[in-house]
């Protein structure tokens, strides 16, 4: 019999929506995909290359479970130099993607029962990866352009509550906390002596002249509270090398790095040699993909408001549009995945339905797709929508 917390685990709907999507290109069906967050330009050549070096050059063994010293110090450097943080490398550790780093936050800082507070809409694992470490989720609302505010925070506050789960830019909605709120936020955090796990792995991606704060920049006592966490992943076009990372305070570290050694053990040698390429090198492939992105965040925005029943706000960074489609709801369609399976059924269009982030009002469209996908998805989804 599997344990009860393998029974109540639900499988993320973004993995599964990627899973249905190649089962219907391999009976040869025209699918546009809009479900998987990861961009579609392909990793720099100067980060493979380093990759192919350290292949040739034998560094295919086990690393230190914190991740190599060289890949720690190109970190404090990153920190340094984009966020105005200040760390040695014995507050760095180097986990197995972003996904890793933040379920090995939340073992190292929860026990059973306590609170972490999450805003929603949130990304789809959040939930989980608190529930498998036998703590409660407390969910708070953001307004109606999915801003978090500190009221919202503080009115969730209990004796219960051990940890706030911040991510901005928002993945699903593209949402960034204002620097006014999130330095309130800060300021309950240290007055009740909350941690913050600050997901920031969007932060290159936001537009319109928008600023990403790190929380843990304002001073040295949320500092000491915050694990901030970061990967290649988006940044580098890298999602498939699994390298996430984060920084802070040097006893959680160490909790971090001996919950990895018991667990996985180090990251891949090799992507973290290509991931000190990435960090240390030419950065003008983000700059490309931000561009580029800008585009496809601006005409899928405009095409998704010409739909009648689809109501679109502009996202302000990450790479998504989460429309509420309640607009479109009737006694067929009644709910955000109703409206998610029609798309795939009767236009081939896949997306992720918002009940996966908190939300039987939304869903996600991913643009890290073609402008020529957007053009035809959104033109697919307006016929369809249509003959409702």
């Amino acid at each position: 019999m599997i344990s009860e917390k393998a029974k109540n685990i639900k499988p993320s709907a973004t993995l599964a929506v990627n899973a249905k999507v190649q089962e219907l290109k391999k009976q040869g069906i025209d699918v546009i995909a809009f479900g998987i967050g990861e961009p579609d330009f392909d990793t720099p050549s100067n980060i493979k290359e380093a990759a192919k070096k350290a292949i040739d050059a034998g560094f295919t063994k086990y690393t230190p479970d914190a991740g190599i010293p060289e890949l720690r110090e190109a970190i404090c450097a990153k920190f340094a130099r984009d966020n105005n943080l200040h760390y040695a490398k014995e507050n760095i550790v180097i986990c197995n993607g972003a996904k890793q780093v933040l379920y090995n936050s939340m073992l190292a800082l929860l026990n059973a029962h306590d609170e972490i507070i999450i805003a929603s809409p949130y990304w789809v694992s959040y939930l989980e990866m608190a529930g498998l470490c036998g703590a409660n989720a407390k969910i708070i609302p953001t307004d109606k352009k999915f801003k978090l505010r500190a009221d919202a925070v503080e009115e969730a506050i209990t004796d219960k509550t051990k940890a706030i789960l911040l991510n901005s830019p928002c993945n699903p909605s593209g949402a960034i906390i204002d620097e006014s709120e999130l330095k309130k936020i800060a300021e309950l955090a240290v007055a009740h002596n909350l941690y913050v796990i600050s997901d920031e792995v969007y932060e290159k991606f936001i537009y319109d002249g928008a600023r990403h704060c790190s929380i843990a920049s304002f001073n040295d006592e949320i500092k000491k509270l915050t694990i901030t966490i970061n990967a290649v992943s988006k940044t580098y076009a890298m999602t498939g090398w699994r390298i996430g990372y984060c920084a802070c305070e040097a006893e959680i570290a160490k909790a971090l790095a001996n919950i990895q050694g018991q667990t996985t053990s180090a990251p891949n040698s090799i992507a973290q040699k290509a991931a000190v390429a990435a960090l240390t090198e030419n950065q003008d492939s983000v700059a490309h993909m931000v561009n580029e992105f800008d585009k496809r965040r601006k005409t899928i925005v405009e095409l998704l408001n010409e739909i009648q029943g689809i109501n679109c706000s502009m996202p302000e960074g990450a790479f998504y549009a989460f429309p509420d489609v309640s607009g479109i709801f009737s006694e067929r369609i009644r709910s955000a995945n109703d409206f998610a399976l029609f798309l795939l059924e009767k236009a081939n269009v896949a997306v992720v339905p918002g009940e996966a982030f908190g939300s039987s009002r939304h869903v996600r469209f991913s643009y890290a797709s073609s402008m020529q996908d957007i053009e035809k998805g959104m033109e697919r989804i307006a016929k369809v929508v249509k003959e409702l």
